[in-house]
């Protein structure tokens, strides 16, 4: 039995760093650091779930290639079992290549096999393998997203927990039908921009409005300003961890999800479950990548010690 069921896209992230200057059509520009690496916003979330303790299954849709591989290996040296994998010779793994500057990026997606993965393909037998199930990532897999609610609507029906991180629609349209999909979500985790986005509201508290009637938990990341959290009409703030030496914010919010869900599949309090999302969305950002920082479970709790003064 598997503590948490992770559901989403799978790709790998070629990291450039230190770049001279943004990028101009004609031009060509150096960077000073590559990186090829586990990407994608679930694996960051299933990789770092698993080091934090937690026994993580993954279904994704990976290609019979170098980077569907790459894909596999990382995981399993992560701790994450693969053996739901979907693996297929009709396309090629995704792959995202990510500019950084500074505490932002620019990026750009070929999504490859990560659009066809489809809700039948997350079986009845593998839901029932598993205490609570995550979904990320949504709009790059448009097979998933239309059978969204009948997904959850599945893994309530055996019983499971559930949570969902929408992440940013890529094609700017925000259609996810929210007072159908959020009473089947346990813990809903977007971020600040992409709660005002899908309530088409222009602040957090507002957004909190639009759905409180019929959302569950909501936890909104909100950066440097720490995140706020909303369940039966109790508002909870938590301040975030500064890191005055950040390396990149690659996987922060994933890393916030994975501390979050850590906690809440162990029965902690929501006070709880929200100071150690944002303790472990910082620990993050002192490596680069969004799996660097959680090499294992000493060394995350070195770095929340000596950086954050948080024991673990």
């Amino acid at each position: 039995m598997y503590d948490v069921l992770v559901v989403g896209e799978l790709n790998v992230d070629i990291i450039l760093n230190g770049i001279d200057g943004f990028p101009e059509v004609g031009k060509e520009k150096l960077s000073k650091d590559l990186r090829v690496v586990l990407g994608s916003s679930s694996a960051i979330f299933a990789s770092n779930l698993a080091t934090l303790g937690a026994q993580v299954a993954f279904v994704g849709k990976i290609g019979k290639d170098q980077f569907g591989d790459l894909v596999e290996t990382t995981l399993k040296g992560k701790g994450v079992s693969t053996q739901f994998l979907v693996h297929t010779s009709d396309y090629q793994t995704g792959a995202t290549v990510v500019l950084n500057y500074d505490m932002d990026r620019a990026m750009v997606t070929y999504p490859g096999a990560m659009e066809h993965l489809t809700e039948k393909e997350v079986r009845n037998d593998i839901l029932t393998e598993a205490k609570h199930l995550h979904v990320s990532s949504v709009f790059l897999q448009p097979n998933l997203k239309k059978n969204l609610v009948k997904l959850m609507d599945r893994a309530k029906s055996f019983g499971l927990t559930t949570s969902l991180d929408p992440q940013w629609d890529p094609a700017e349209q925000w259609d996810l039908d929210l007072r159908e999909l959020l009473p089947l979500v346990d813990v809903f985790l977007p971020n600040r921009t992409e709660l005002k986005h899908l309530t088409k509201t222009n602040s957090v508290h507002h957004g909190i409005d639009a759905i409180r009637e019929f959302a569950n938990i909501v936890a909104v990341k909100d950066g440097e300003n720490g995140a706020i959290l909303f369940h039966e009409g109790e508002t909870i703030r938590k301040p975030a961890y500064l890191n005055k030496d950040v390396a990149d914010c690659i996987g922060a919010g994933d890393s916030f999800d994975a501390g979050f869900i850590s906690q809440y599949i162990q029965g902690k309090d929501l006070q709880t479950c929200l100071d150690f999302a944002n303790l472990v969305g910082a620990v993050n950002t002192t490596e680069a990548g969004g799996t660097a920082a959680f090499q294992d479970l000493n060394k995350v709790k070195s770095i929340a010690r000596e950086r954050f003064s948080f024991s673990i």
